[in-house]
């Protein structure tokens, strides 16, 4: 087992990654305030690996409600949500009663929010169990829910006591999902880390391929590089903006093609490629960084094509997104590879272009 620290004071949090973590009661139970768990899971996760988390915690005492969603991006809304509060009152949950997210990033966003917002606030841990939630998600504390004109625009910034990622729960993951995970894999090395950028390109059929040294390295460096930023700009009001690179375009394809049609990480992928198109335009980079970037996205199997909305659609759309600051649409887009800025100080044309390379 490996540990990382996201260093936030009196806030700080262990991530632990590792094999056989679901059973280790003994690195969840010091994080819980009283011996009574919620563990909101959903109906594909759940048959797999709630008992594998729930058994261990019930021979060491502890009180396990368990709570079962839907599963899909389609169900990150407001009624999901009142089903995690009906069990949690219906169970007169208390608060020191901590909140479990076992999932990937729907179920974590879900209960973090449930967490932040539940008696005004109860403990919660994340158990990610996809690759996109070990890397990304779970790290950072932003959790919330979709509105029906925007992804992830209801929410609060609550972290977790302690993260558990198990790599052996990636041996159920579809391919497509592990795909999309993969998409954020690469962020890190676009936005702040070269060498790992060249790292995956050399052993992206290995991570691929799942090998356990490889997977449990690309997931301890993108935890690295996710608690680095956490712990110097917790509320994105700088460079934690930069993780959502890909994001402002990725959004828009997820919320025109309806949620859940594009995987997240799919749509990060295509959104990428447009942010390194429209860099390509501003004179940032070159063609041969963005042939590597459409190359990487490639080997994991994802999207380097966005969909056909249209340049005017797709500009309405993004006008949703949350960096949008007096009214203009702030990007982040790459000066090299392992450099990235946000910004409104792009040409609208040469926008326009990137957004009509399909249209």
């Amino acid at each position: 087992m490996q540990t990382l620290t996201v260093s936030l004071a009196d806030r700080s949090y262990p991530i632990h990654i590792g094999s056989g973590l679901l059973a280790q009661a003994d690195l969840i139970l010091p994080h819980l305030k009283r011996k009574q768990v919620a563990i909101v899971s959903n109906t594909t996760v759940a048959p797999l690996y709630l008992n594998a988390l729930a058994q261990p915690l019930r021979a060491a005492g502890v009180d396990v409600i368990e709570i079962v969603l839907p599963d899909g991006e389609a169900y990150k809304n407001n009624d999901t949500l009142q089903i995690i509060y009906d069990q949690m009152l219906q169970r007169r949950a208390e608060r020191n009663t901590t909140l479990i997210a076992l999932g990937g990033g729907v179920i974590g966003d879900l209960t973090g929010y449930a967490a932040a917002t539940y008696l005004r606030g109860v403990p919660f841990i994340q158990v990610p169990t996809t690759l996109l939630s070990q890397v990304d998600s779970s790290v950072g504390g932003k959790t919330g829910i979709n509105h029906p004109l925007g992804k992830n625009m209801i929410g609060a910034f609550y972290q977790p006591k302690l993260v558990l990622a198990d790599i052996d729960t990636l041996k159920t993951l579809p391919a497509r999902e592990l795909s999309a995970g993969i998409a954020e894999v690469i962020k890190y090395g676009l936005i702040r880390d070269a060498d790992f950028f060249d790292w995956l390109e050399t052993n992206m059929s290995a991570l691929m391929a799942l090998e356990p040294a490889v997977a449990s390295y690309a997931i301890y460096r993108s935890c690295q590089n996710k608690a680095e930023v956490v712990a110097a700009d917790e509320h994105e009001q700088g460079e934690r903006a930069l993780l959502n690179l890909g994001h402002t375009f990725g959004h828009a394809i997820e919320n025109a093609m309806g949620y859940g049609v594009w995987l997240h990480g799919e749509a990060v992928a295509a959104g990428t490629v447009m942010a390194a198109d429209l860099s390509l335009r501003m004179g940032w980079l070159q063609a041969a960084q963005v042939a590597r970037i459409k190359a990487i996205m490639q080997a994991a199997q994802l999207p380097v094509t966005p969909p056909d909305l249209g340049a005017s659609e797709y500009l309405r759309l993004m006008q949703l997104d949350k960096k949008v600051a007096d009214g203009r649409i702030r990007l982040i887009l790459q000066q090299a590879i392992g450099k990235a800025v946000i910004t409104a100080d792009y040409d609208p044309d040469k926008l326009t272009q990137t957004l009509s390379l399909t249209a």
